[in-house]
């Protein structure tokens, strides 16, 4: 039996897919798991504490420790996997028709699961993205997953994606967002949320690299919480917007978790504006 939430902790906000269906804004990701031996158990104790805490949406990829993070969560959710949604990813060179369910299947076998909850392409590669939308939609078909959508599509991508027959099926658009990297604001999120399409922030806090810069400490300090919570807070702003960080020790998950209480004023907005100002034309969409 899965154990409860500390009852100080207010419910997660929910984000809905286009189909009506709701996932927690706040999950966890994996990307850079699996890949050291000596941190696994950590890894896992830190994956399961975060299910405990309704961080039920868990975000991994075939191309993670090549294929490692899938194992891992797969070991993770071993008895709870009802409550759990998860998101996996297939690389463009994969892609093709037939080369897609193939991945798709490996993965499954990977996280020892007979459904995908979202399934994803990576990033825009060689193959046509028409041939992919096809493959999710017979994955769907056979119950191999149940939604599918689409990672570092900028607007021009999104446009082409959704002019496809089934391709405004999309069901989440995965992309990189946080306080250093908001180019996003300026056309794909607006672009997005006029076509009903859910955001996902990965690297919210920048892998770590922007926690030290003085105006998260700032406004941290005037909320007695930490850098990293003022990123995620930040990042969880936006309507629409999942953010997955990563966490590997169930202490991270839960200073993760108590992020989504931490409500940001007007003034702590401008701190962080000042510090890292809005887009004011479009950019090219960053990828890490």
């Amino acid at each position: 039996m899965a154990a409860e939430s500390p009852p100080q902790l207010a419910p997660l906000p929910t984000v809905a897919l286009p189909g009506g269906e709701t996932v927690p804004a706040l999950g966890q990701g994996t990307w850079a798991m699996a890949e050291d031996p000596a941190r696994r158990a950590s890894e896992i104790a830190a994956l399961q504490r975060g299910i405990d805490l309704g961080m039920t949406l868990i975000d991994t990829a075939e191309m993670y420790a090549n294929g490692g993070a899938e194992h891992l969560v797969g070991e993770a959710v071993a008895g709870r996997r009802d409550e759990v949604f998860i998101v996996s990813k297939v690389i463009p060179t994969h892609a093709s028709r037939r080369g897609t369910v193939l991945a798709c299947e490996r993965s499954l076998k990977r996280l020892n699961t007979d459904v995908i909850d979202l399934y994803l392409l990576h990033w825009v590669g060689g193959e046509p993205v028409e041939d992919t939308v096809e493959a999710f939609e017979a994955l769907v078909e056979d119950g191999k997953i149940r939604h599918w959508g689409v990672s570092n599509f900028d607007v021009s991508d999104c446009s082409a994606l959704v002019s496809l027959e089934r391709g405004d099926a999309v069901a989440t658009n995965q992309v990189l967002y946080n306080p250093a990297r908001r180019g996003i604001e300026f056309d794909l999120i607006p672009w997005c949320r006029e076509h009903g399409i859910p955001m996902m922030a990965y690297s919210p806090i920048e892998q770590g690299r922007i926690l030290r810069h003085p105006a998260l400490s700032a406004v941290a300090a005037r909320h007695g919480a930490t850098p990293a919570q003022v990123s995620l807070a930040w990042v969880l702003r936006q309507p629409g917007m999942i953010a997955i960080p990563k966490a590997s020790t169930p202490a991270h998950v839960e200073a993760n978790r108590a992020a989504a209480a931490l409500n940001l004023d007007a003034e702590d907005l401008a701190i962080i504006d000042r510090a890292f100002p809005p887009p004011t034309r479009a950019r090219a969409l960053e990828m890490l």
